[in-house]
């Protein structure tokens, strides 16, 4: 019996071939692009989540009230890693970790910046990072003991064995090879190249007891038996126990949660990346939906042709049940051939797929799980697909088939016309939302930054380059480099530092507003091309005070309530510690970090500060490569053990861009896609309808009829379902981006031609579609089509 079906199913698709390659087509495009969507999520679940000790991990986050709103973050004091450890006896194990740090490294003539983290020892052993060589338990024991993966070990000592071996740090510093570890996967938050102890942070003085200095990371291990609820419960007040501090709250977020809740709410982590995996997941299940819906109206429309099978069938005994059977295990055949060449399709995208979502993408093809996964998704797809063409087909009665006097439904709501219309109405939907974003992007992309981006270059400040800064500053703009130079403690698209304390005339008590904190030592406007609104810039060299000026943008002066700022005292800190810092000038906002979102109050402080990067204009008088050669001569000459990296301002504030970009051309990839599926089906639901009509259109040629009302004809009804779609798609599509929307604050309204131009473009690829096939069918010459009457 299975042996006949599939001769049957055979025969069918051979006898049909267009139809087939439609149906298969269909299914294969939609199937493979839910795989390559599957394959993105899986691997957004799948961050962080390959740790043995994965339940019982978390990082530590800060919690308190600023600006009148509750806010979270997880940058904690260093103090608060080892206090942890030695008075909560709910942590097993824990580990402080330092954002990334550049040090030179030198083997031999080899000397490259590699960054890595500092921790404490307790890290090899929480997380499974495994070692190919060493101890973890006591590979970052001693201060000059250093960890390194394989990718660093190739670049310092080829293919040999660095075990042992001796790095040269900076300029002064020596470490032992202690561990050789794997290359991190790419689904990990962590980045390094390099492990060094947290007891070299303290011999180079970069250790401190101060809990106000929120600055590197804290994760611990939960000793077994302790649930999350009991050690948030533990260390709600730790700050407020062990410092000054009464206002700060702690507590943990579960390793499982880091990657996909990380956006903070009224306090809380409730979104991030799983909103984006949510929105693919639909997605993904509306475009294999629509290929499952290009086989169900196929599949009926055909039924004509295959009615009479159906009723010989029954009449020698065969059951509904059997028949049923039958047409599903086509559709899973079908599936099957499909699947196949979607694995292909998916192997072929992968290397483009994986540069257009930045991961590293891979079929687990020896994993027999994934191969369970995949028939389970074709007999799904096939069970879709083939549901109600099996359930519709098995109904007919085998009198009416066998006399004659059948007649396909031509009633004014079919299944098959309400399919049209959820196929169409899933891919008119992907093509506003995806319309807007990139409208978003492009709103955020032309957003005035307040600075200007071209020819803005900046350098960080390693080796003997703070030391000699004044002599570089001077060689860069005498050596024609530069027109301006100012050093900075971040770069101008990044904020690496906030405060809160600051006090002045007419501040509220017990302020608690948080203020960017930016610093310059001069000519910070002219380098960056920044527009003073009152006052002037910080400039040490013409008023020797100047060396506890601040300036401020205009979003502080709002916050502030200051109306005439310039010459308003402003008190950093308490008793001895306090600093008097006075206002010099008002600066107009410029984007320090998102594009989306308003600019931050922020104070820019003068000279006595810290600094980590030199900025520098380069000379319109030269080109870009020649200002690099000067600069890289300057630098070369005060800091020869370093190679000369530099950063493009106008590159780095691209990249802020990035993840919205990927999620705008991932839409527009997949909204085509939708298309070019609904479409397949729309061209060959047409050519059968045409083909079943022949007769009708001869005889109407024959009393007349012109070709363009026969073509008309043809194609109004589906033109109806298309324009029906977009009526029920446009709401949907409105609320579902409004909602989005909101997550910016800096946000493009939802003008109404978005609408009026999908609707416009919908109708087109519709009538491109159906037309092809009217326009034949309304030129075949009627006497053909009347022959056999």
């Amino acid at each position: 019996m299975l042996r006949n079906y599939l001769k049957i199913t055979w025969r069918n698709l051979l006898k049909h071939k267009a139809f087939s390659f439609i149906n298969i087509i269909g299914l294969a495009i939609g199937m493979a692009s839910s795989a390559l969507i599957l394959l993105w999520i899986n691997n957004e679940l799948s961050f962080d989540r390959f740790h043995k000790n994965e339940d019982r991990l978390y990082t530590v986050y800060n919690r308190s009230v600023f600006d009148g709103k509750l806010w979270c973050w997880n940058t904690t004091p260093k103090v608060m890693g080892k206090t942890l450890k030695k008075e909560y006896s709910q942590f097993e194990q824990v580990a402080r970790v330092t954002w990334n740090n550049t040090f030179l490294f030198t083997v031999g003539e080899k000397r490259l910046n590699i960054s890595g983290n500092c921790t404490d020892p307790d890290f090899l052993t929480m997380f499974s990072f495994p070692l190919i060589k060493g101890n973890p338990k006591t590979a970052l024991n001693e201060v000059h003991d250093i960890v390194i993966t394989e990718k660093m070990s190739k670049k310092l000592f080829g293919d040999a064995d660095p075990m042992g071996k001796t790095i040269k740090v900076d300029s002064n510093a020596y470490f032992t090879v202690t561990g050789l570890m794997k290359d991190l996967p790419p689904n990990t938050r962590f980045k390094f190249e390099y492990l060094m102890p947290w007891e070299y942070l303290k011999k180079i003085k970069q250790d401190d007891d101060y809990w106000g200095n929120n600055s590197i990371q804290t994760y611990v291990m939960l000793r077994k038996g302790v649930t999350e609820a009991q050690a948030n419960a533990a260390i709600l007040h730790v700050t407020k126990d062990h410092s000054d501090t009464k206002d700060i709250d702690q507590f943990i977020h579960p390793i499982a949660k880091w990657h996909l809740y990380s956006k903070p709410e009224n306090g809380k982590l409730v979104g991030g990346a799983i909103e984006k995996v949510k929105i693919f997941s639909i997605i993904a299940a509306f475009i294999l939906l629509i290929a499952c819906i290009n086989f169900m109206n196929l599949s009926t429309a055909r039924s004509e042709k295959r009615a009479r099978e159906v009723g010989i069938r029954k009449v020698v005994g065969a059951l509904r049940n059997s028949l049923i059977s039958q047409f599903l295990g086509e559709s899973i055949l079908i599936a099957l051939i499909s699947g196949i060449i979607a694995l292909v399709i998916v192997q072929l995208s992968l290397p483009a797929y994986d540069k257009l979502v930045d991961a590293q993408l891979t079929v687990p093809y020896s994993n027999p799980v994934f191969w369970a996964f995949f028939l389970g998704f074709i007999i799904l797809t096939g069970v879709i697909s083939g549901s109600y063409p099996a359930l519709y087909l098995s109904s007919f009665k085998p009198v009416s088939v066998l006399k004659g006097t059948f007649k396909a439904a031509n009633a004014l709501v079919t299944p098959r016309k309400v399919l049209v219309v959820v196929q169409f109405l899933f891919a008119t939907v992907l093509i506003i939302c995806t319309i807007i974003i990139r409208e978003q992007l492009q709103y955020a992309q032309d957003r005035d930054t307040g600075y200007k981006k071209d020819n803005l270059v900046y350098v960080f400040m390693t080796g003997n380059v703070e030391k000699n800064y004044e002599a570089i500053k001077n060689d860069l703009i005498s050596g024609g480099a530069a027109a301006a130079v100012t050093k900075t403690s971040a770069p101008i698209t990044e904020g690496w530092s906030d405060s809160w304390g600051f006090m002045w005339k007419g501040a509220p008590p017990k302020n608690k507003i948080d203020f960017n904190i930016f610093n310059t030592d001069g000519d910070l406007v002219k380098t960056m091309g920044l527009k003073i609104i009152q006052g002037r810039d910080i400039d040490p060299k013409i008023y020797p005070t100047d060396s506890t000026a601040i300036l401020l943008n205009e979003a502080s002066v709002k916050i502030m309530g200051l109306k005439d700022p310039v010459g308003e005292i402003v008190t950093n800190g308490e008793g001895k510690d306090a600093r008097q810092l006075h206002v010099v000038g008002v600066v107009k906002d410029f984007i320090l970090q998102s594009p989306y979102e308003p600019v931050k109050h922020m104070i820019i402080q003068g000279p006595k500060s810290w600094f980590n990067v030199i900025h520098f204009r380069m000379n319109n008088a030269h080109t870009t490569a020649d200002n690099l050669k000067r600069a890289e001569a300057v630098f070369k000459r005060y800091n020869p053990d370093y190679p000369f990296e530099y950063n493009f301002v106008d590159q780095a504030y691209a990249q802020k861009f990035g993840a919205e970009q990927r999620i705008g051309t991932l839409a527009s990839l997949f909204a085509g896609l939708t298309i070019v599926i609904s479409c397949l089906g729309l061209f060959g639901l047409a050519a059968y309808m045409a083909q079943n009509r022949l007769r009708e259109i001869g005889i109407r040629k024959v009393l007349g009829a012109s070709v363009m009302g026969v073509t008309t004809m043809l194609s109004k009804d589906f033109l109806i379902l298309v324009m029906i779609s977009f009526a029920i798609a446009a709401p949907i599509s409105w609320y579902s981006m409004h909602k989005w929307l909101s997550n910016y604050s800096y946000r493009v309204p939802i003008s109404i031609w978005v609408f009026v131009m999908t609707a416009a473009i919908t109708v087109l690829i519709a009538i491109a579609t159906v037309s092809f096939q009217a326009i034949k069918a309304a030129l075949t010459n009627p006497v053909k089509s009347l022959r056999g009457e």
